[in-house]
């Protein structure tokens, strides 16, 4: 980067509905750990919310004609992504949040390794079809999760389903009662965020499946959300404040010209609360 070009911003671009941002906590939680670890350096974050990854290039663009950022931080990385490239076009340094995508630093998440941990949750308890609400497939880390879900799903003797939803509270209820409906129902779902299990909760009490007497729910990133639910949902807890705080600090060596190590985000862990149980007789 040009010496002259220096600023006291690091640019973050959300590619979701401003709606769908407003009610899903992780991304607050997640910016909060990076605001707090960059204002150690005076530094702080320029958010921008869109809705398409067009629309996040454009913003990428804007930003490097107005000089606006120093470094971005990359989140959602998926197959075939554009973003890198426009990047190292824009000589933007970049650091992902998620799986590396052509040699940039990458702050990662355990995402096979919490994914086994959930399905062994339930495989213990007893149940044998669980199904999975996923989040949208072209996401590396939905692929990611997919892959680990169906090897360990195998090796457990059990039949894994999967569905794919888009991290909306209308996928999550939408979905759950379809699962539900079906010929042969699963006794157990995983949800990729809070919102689709919450949401998938409820869709469960209104069709009368009882919560975790006929049906057991698992949710992606503990949240306020999830332990507000009634039942309290079983979750796969992540401390997203520090995986927020490990990002910054990644930023802040990029920035500064120092070599960025890969970091990783410890395993995910299962909470159980009131909504995993052995399944019925």
């Amino acid at each position: 980067m040009d010496d002259a070009w220096s600023t006291s911003a690091v640019g973050l671009v959300l590619a979701r509905p401003p709606r769908l941002l407003g009610t899903e906590p992780f991304f607050m939680e997640f910016i909060a750990g990076i605001e707090e670890r960059l204002a150690t350096d005076g530094r702080s974050v320029l958010l921008h919310v869109v809705a398409h990854h067009a629309a996040e290039i454009d913003a990428y663009r804007r930003w490097a004609r107005q000089r606006l950022v120093d470094a971005v931080v990359l989140v959602n990385p998926s197959v075939d992504d554009a973003r890198p490239a426009v990047l190292r076009e824009l000589r933007l340094p970049v650091v992902v949040a998620g799986e590396p995508t052509r040699g940039n630093p990458a702050v990662r998440r355990d995402d096979a390794g919490s994914m086994r941990a959930a399905l062994a949750h339930l495989a213990d308890l007893g149940h044998r079809r669980i199904a999975r609400i996923s989040g949208p497939g072209a996401l590396l880390h939905t692929r990611t999760r997919t892959a680990a879900m169906l090897t360990a799903a195998a090796d457990a003797a059990v039949e894994a389903v999967v569905v794919e939803g888009d991290y909306s509270e209308e996928a999550g209820a939408r979905l759950t009662a379809q699962l539900m409906t079906g010929g042969d129902p699963p006794t157990a779902i995983i949800y990729d965020n809070d919102l689709m299990a919450v949401a998938g909760l409820h869709a469960a009490k209104e069709s009368s499946v009882r919560v975790p007497g006929d049906l057991s729910l698992i949710a992606w990133d503990d949240s306020s959300l999830c332990r507000l639910a009634s039942p309290a949902l079983t979750t796969m807890s992540l401390d997203v404040h520090t995986f927020g705080e490990l990002v910054g600090e990644s930023v802040l060596r990029l920035v500064d010209g120092e070599s960025v190590p890969e970091r990783w985000c410890a395993t995910e862990t299962v909470v159980a609360r009131g909504t995993t149980a052995a399944p019925p007789v």
